[in-house]
C-alpha cells in the first residue's frame, strides 16, 4: 500500500526526515514487549533486551499473544518499543518518595503499566481515557496488571482543573495523526491528511491548555506523540513553553535523534528499531502552591467489620474501605490522595475492590485475583494451556476438585475464579474479558 502524496512530499522535502524514512516504513516492524517483573522473570525467547527500558525486549518473532494465557494474566504488555524510553526519563527525574502522575491520555494502557512498574506501589498513579469504551480496556489491563496504587478515570482533560497543582508529572502522549503506525497499521495510511494534520494539533494544544494547571509548580511534563511532522510535535513544545515550563535536554543517545532546532527527540524508523515516536520533558516553572484541602467522597468509608476478610492475607502498610457492598484496598500512604481523586473524577478503578459482601462473607474478585501484592488464596487449580484458553474462553470442561471457590493458574500466574460445584464448574471469568475468537482456530 502507497503513501499519500501529501505525506511523501512532505517527508522528502524535510531535510530533518528524507526519502530514507519511506523505505523503512514499508519494511517489517520490529516486535517488542515490556514484561511485568512481579509476574515474569524474562521472555523464553528473545532477541535482546531494549536499551532504554529495564524490562523491554525485542522478539525474534511476533507471537499470537491472544492464545499466550501469561499475556492474559498480565505477564507482560506488547509495547512499541521506542514509547518505553518513558522509563529512562522517569528514572532521570528528581521525584518525592510518593509522587503522583497522572497519565491524562492513557488507552490501551502501554505507558499506564511502565509507569505503575516504575511507581512499584509507590505513590499514585492516576490513569485518564475520556473515551468510555477506550477507558473500560484501560481498566482491564491495569488490572491485570496488578498494582494497588493505581486510578483509572474516565474524564475530559478539563475536569482535571480540579485537581489543581496535584501531579508532580503529567505525562500526555497525545491523539495524532498517526504517521509512526503507517508501517505497523498500513490501513492508518488512508486516514491521513493535512487537515487531519491541522485538528490534532489544535486539540493537542487545547488538551494540555486544559491539563496544565493540575501539573504542580516544579512539576515534570512528558510530551509524547507517535508521528514525525513539526506541527504536533516542536510547534507543541514552544506551546508548553509558553504556558511557562523549560525544556530539559534528554541527552539521549544515538541513533535517536534530537528533533529540529534541539527541540525532543525522534525515534525515526530506519535509524532506530521502533516506530515513529516523539517525545519531550519539561518543567513547569516554579511558583507559589498552596496547600489543598484533600476532600473524600463520603460514599467511601474505612470497613469497621475487617472479619469478613479474616480468611484474605494482605501485607501490612493497607487500609480497607468499604462503598456500599463492594470492600477496597488502598496503600496506606496515598489514602488521602486517592480519596481526593475519588470525590473529583468519574472513576472506573480505585486500588484494588477485593469483593463484595455476601450473606456468609465476601465473594472474592477478579482484580484481588491478579493483584500482584494481595492475593494469598489456598485453594488453587494450575491449567494446561489448553485447559486455560478454554477458560479465558469462557467455557467449562472436565476438572476435578473439591466443591468451593479456587483460583485457577497458568504457570503459577493466577487468571481467575472458578466455583466448583462437585460435578462441574461455574466459570467466573468477566464476560467482557473473554476471548471471543474460535479456539480452533488459534496457533499455540
Amino acid at each position: 500500500m502507497g503513501f499519500p502524496k501529501q505525506f511523501e512530499d512532505r517527508v522528502t522535502n524535510d531535510d530533518f526526515l528524507g526519502q530514507q524514512l519511506l523505505i523503512a516504513l514499508d519494511e517489517q516492524a520490529p516486535v517488542s514487549i515490556r514484561i511485568n517483573p512481579k509476574k515474569m522473570s524474562e521472555p523464553t525467547s528473545f532477541k535482546r533486551k531494549i536499551d532504554w527500558c529495564a524490562n523491554g525486549y525485542y522478539l525474534n518473532v511476533r507471537p499470537s499473544f491472544i492464545a499466550d494465557p501469561l499475556f492474559h494474566a498480565g505477564s507482560y504488555y506488547p509495547q512499541e518499543a521506542g514509547s518505553m524510553v518513558i522509563d529512562k526519563i522517569l528514572r532521570l527525574l528528581e521525584l518525592p518518595e510518593e509522587p503522583v502522575i497522572l497519565d491524562l491520555c492513557a488507552a490501551p494502557g502501554g505507558k499506564s503499566t511502565l509507569i505503575a512498574t516504575f511507581l512499584n506501589n509507590s505513590g499514585l498513579l492516576v490513569s485518564n481515557e475520556v473515551i468510555n469504551s477506550r477507558a473500560k480496556i484501560l481498566r482491564e489491563n491495569l488490572v491485570k496488571w496488578g498494582a494497588l496504587n493505581t486510578i483509572v478515570t474516565n474524564n475530559d482533560p478539563d475536569d482535571f482543573g480540579k485537581l489543581k497543582h496535584f501531579f508532580d508529572v503529567l505525562v500526555v502522549d497525545a491523539p495524532c495523526s498517526g504517521e509512526g503506525m503507517f508501517r505497523k497499521d498500513p490501513k492508518s495510511r488512508d486516514e491521513w491528511s493535512e487537515e487531519n494534520i491541522h485538528l490534532c494539533s489544535l486539540r493537542q494544544k487545547r488538551i494540555l491548555g486544559d491539563a496544565w494547571d493540575a501539573l504542580k509548580p516544579g512539576g515534570f511534563l512528558i510530551y509524547s506523540t507517535c508521528t514525525f511532522n513539526e506541527n504536533e510535535n516542536e510547534e507543541n513544545v514552544r506551546f508548553i513553553a509558553e504556558l511557562g515550563a523549560e525544556q530539559i535536554d534528554l541527552n539521549l543517545p544515538e541513533p535517536i535523534t534530537k528533533g529540529r532546532e534541539g527541540i525532543g527527540s525522534y525515534f525515526i524508523p530506519g535509524r532506530t528499531d521502533a516506530e515513529g515516536f516523539f517525545v519531550a520533558l519539561l518543567q513547569k516553572h516554579e511558583g507559589s502552591s498552596s496547600k489543598q484541602k484533600l476532600d473524600q467522597k463520603k460514599e467511601f468509608k474505612p470497613l469497621k467489620d475487617t472479619s469478613i476478610v479474616k480468611d484474605l492475607v494482605f501485607p501490612d502498610g493497607i487500609n480497607f474501605y468499604q462503598w456500599n457492598e463492594k470492600v477496597f484496598v488502598f496503600p496506606a500512604q496515598t489514602c488521602d490522595r486517592i480519596l481526593h481523586v475519588i470525590s473529583k473524577m468519574h472513576i472506573l478503578k480505585a486500588g484494588v475492590m477485593i469483593g463484595e459482601i455476601q450473606r456468609k462473607g465476601i465473594t472474592p474478585s477478579e482484580e484481588l485475583a491478579l493483584s500482584t501484592d494481595l492475593v494469598n488464596w489456598q485453594n488453587r487449580i494450575e491449567l494446561t494451556q489448553e485447559q486455560a484458553l478454554k477458560y479465558l474462553h469462557g467455557d467449562t470442561f472436565a476438572l476435578e476438585a473439591k466443591p468451593g471457590l479456587h483460583l485457577v493458574t497458568f504457570e503459577k500466574q493466577p487468571l481467575g475464579w472458578i466455583k466448583h460445584l462437585g460435578n462441574r464448574f461455574n466459570n467466573l471469568y468477566p464476560k467482557d474479558w473473554r476471548i471471543r475468537m474460535n479456539l480452533d482456530k488459534l496457533s499455540y
